[in-house]
């Protein structure tokens, strides 16, 4: 198997695996071989729907099975991280949610991800007109090298006579336009209605006081980047909505914000008012942050100067306001950071995270956070973190500036374990809300479950949790709402039932569920006991090298879990390849590895060469065996 996007000859290929799994979707029912699809260029795409990197590659793909829609079949691999990943129902929602328009394989116990050696998500191989490898790479940002390998299969195919073009074997099911179709997050207006995200439709739905009447809709039901009033107005899977305080609207000349999260921008809508004796005034929709290119490795990252809309953003996810900072705060869900907005003056500037992926907590700048999706302020000013892919609640103090878990472990443990926060376990929560009793209210979202958070419960007084409410349909959304018969209530947006729902917090609804702690099952790569050598293996892109011009042009952190199972070798460096020393008393972990690498344009005679930061996050799962390879090969492709 080749490591990189040299097509190479074709005698040097590797014939690709047979594509076992439980089933497919999106092929009507049929079942598909690489067989059946010699003559084509196949791309097999290894990816989780709980992934945002994921999500940026199938956005990547979309061109590119537009553009080559009679050489190229996409086939989605899915290899799920969490539990609830494995079942066929939710995968088969996730599909729709996501808009994925190919053939996808179901593969719950990793059989594909492990026949051809998968170790991150994403990871795409790319298989030419015979069936053979012809490339795979890891990661995001790979769509122009992925043209031109399809351009050069294709030629290939069409030189040797074995390039068969005709559509995918693609079957779709019809969508119909419904209330909310994949609701993600909401937020009250001063006048009590409710503002819904309506992701799976690209729009907002505004609900009268009842949280049941319609009262306006916001853009259409396809995805596009457009502003403008009501129905021309376009969006792209918007997440988190924030109504602003009444000052700053008045100031800034709109009353809510929207992370606009596939177009990687922030939106402003000025609500339209009832007029007497005339109809309503028209929303109107601006794009007030970002370019709408997804920013990636290499680019300037805000400092609270300039146009807030030449800046790229990544994946924004969830909004809320800071008193303590007096601006809104970003869950930056595509690079794991969390970000700032001053609406007046129009400042963006990144708050927490240093981009890498991860549950490092301590000052912000120095912080890890992996896919953070909901951020919500407490009474006293900290921010709330929901950090889905470390199935965790974090907090920022913004008096200190530094975060800290409340609950969580790390990247690869979960569960439904209630009782001291220490040991409690979530799975890929989405938000949290602070109660007026001092507690907080998590959307635990693959366990379908609300869970509550007292912080200084417990026998210890470090945290306890339990359970509220269970049985609920991916739970991503939730703020507080006005108590019934003097029982406080949450608004919760139900996203997997398409659906707003009332949750009481009641004293007789807690519950403490211990259904086990869990770790994400992936195969384990065996490594010697010995010394071990970690190679990241990087080639520029075709055209570039290495540049060293501001610096280092590589760089590579290594680090374990548990952490005690390094005892050399670890932290950050700038040589792409590292020796390690493992403690004997452990049989097995996770080693995290984390490498980029820059490259620009080789040609002298280019004035202002284009240059690209090339990064890629692993987590391997190794066993130690004896006689087992002391070395250990991942491949970093320009």
């Amino acid at each position: 198997m080749t490591s990189n996007t040299d097509p190479g000859t074709l005698d040097a290929r590797v014939r690709g695996s047979a594509l076992r799994g439980r089933g497919w979707l999106n092929t009507g029912g049929a079942d598909l071989a690489l067989e059946d699809l010699r003559g084509k260029i196949v791309l097999l795409d290894f990816w989780t729907f709980c992934c945002v990197n994921c999500l940026h590659v199938l956005d990547e793909l979309r061109p590119l099975e537009e553009k080559w829609a009679q050489e190229l079949v996409v086939i989605g691999v899915h290899s799920p991280k969490f539990e609830f990943e494995k079942d066929p129902e939710a995968l088969a929602a996730n599909i729709e949610r996501y808009e994925v328009e190919h053939p996808v394989l179901d593969d719950p116990e990793l059989l594909t991800w492990s026949e051809y050696s998968a170790r991150a998500w994403p990871t795409l191989m790319v298989l030419d007109t015979h069936g053979r490898i012809a490339g795979n790479l890891s990661g995001e940002g790979h769509a122009a090298n992925l043209d031109q390998l399809i351009g050069r299969l294709v030629a290939e195919g069409e030189a040797d006579g074995s390039l068969r073009r005709g559509p995918a074997p693609t079957v779709l099911a019809e969508r119909t336009p419904q209330t909310l179709r994949y609701p993600s997050k909401l937020t009250a207006l001063p006048d009590g209605r409710l503002v819904v995200s309506d992701a799976g439709q690209h729009r907002l739905v505004i609900f009268g006081t009842d949280g049941s009447t319609v009262d306006e809709v916001i853009g259409g039901t396809e995805r596009g980047l457009v502003d403008g009033e009501n129905e021309e107005a376009r969006f792209a899977e918007p997440n988190g909505v924030l109504a602003l305080p009444a000052e700053i609207a008045e100031q800034v000349g709109y009353e809510l914000l929207v992370a606009d999260s596939a177009n990687h921008v922030l939106r402003g809508v000025d609500l339209g008012a009832d007029r007497l004796l005339r109809g309503r005034a028209a929303s109107t929709v601006t794009t007030v942050a970002g370019t709408g290119a997804q920013w990636m490795q290499g680019q300037p990252l805000p400092r609270a100067e300039g146009d807030p809309r030449s800046f790229a953003l990544s994946t924004p996810w969830d909004l809320t306001w800071s008193h303590a900072l007096h601006r809104v705060v970003i869950a930056m869900a595509g690079i794991h950071q969390i970000w700032t907005f001053d609406p007046v003056t129009g400042a963006l500037a990144v708050l927490a995270g240093t981009t890498n992926e991860g549950l490092v907590d301590g000052p912000v700048v120095e912080t890890w956070w992996a896919q953070p999706s909901g951020v919500a302020e407490a009474a006293d000013g900290t921010l709330l973190v929901a950090d889905s892919e470390s199935s965790a609640l974090r907090t920022i103090d913004p008096f200190t500036m530094t975060a800290r878990t409340l609950v969580g472990e790390g990247l690869f443990d979960f569960g439904h374990v209630d009782g001291p926060a220490r040991t409690a376990r979530l799975q890929h929560p989405l938000a949290a809300t602070a109660l007026p009793d001092g507690r907080v209210a998590i959307a635990d979202t693959y366990n379908g479950a609300i869970r509550l958070l007292d912080p200084h419960g417990g026998a210890d007084g470090a945290g306890e949790v339990v359970t509220v409410a269970t049985d609920l349909s991916e739970p991503s959304g939730l703020i507080v709402g006005p108590p019934v018969d003097g029982i406080g209530q949450l608004v919760v947006v139900e996203s997997g039932a398409h659906r707003i729902t009332w949750v009481p917090v009641a004293k007789a609804a807690e519950r403490v569920i211990d259904a086990g702690a869990q770790r994400s099952e992936r195969p384990a790569t065996e490594v010697g006991p010995g010394p071990l050598t970690i190679r990241v293996l990087f080639t520029p892109p075709e055209g570039h090298k290495l540049d060293d011009s501001l610096g280092p042009s590589t760089q590579l952190s290594v680090s374990t879990t548990p952490s005690a199972m390094i005892t050399g070798g670890g932290g950050t460096g700038t040589e792409l390849e590292r020796r390690i020393e493992v403690d004997p008393a452990y049989t097995e972990g996770v080693l995290h590895v984390s490498a980029r690498a820059a490259s620009c344009d080789a040609d002298p005679a280019v004035e202002f060469p284009a240059c690209h930061m090339h990064q890629q996050d692993w987590g391997v799962p190794i066993r130690i065996v004896d006689g087992a390879p002391t070395t250990l090969d991942l491949a970093l492709l320009g």
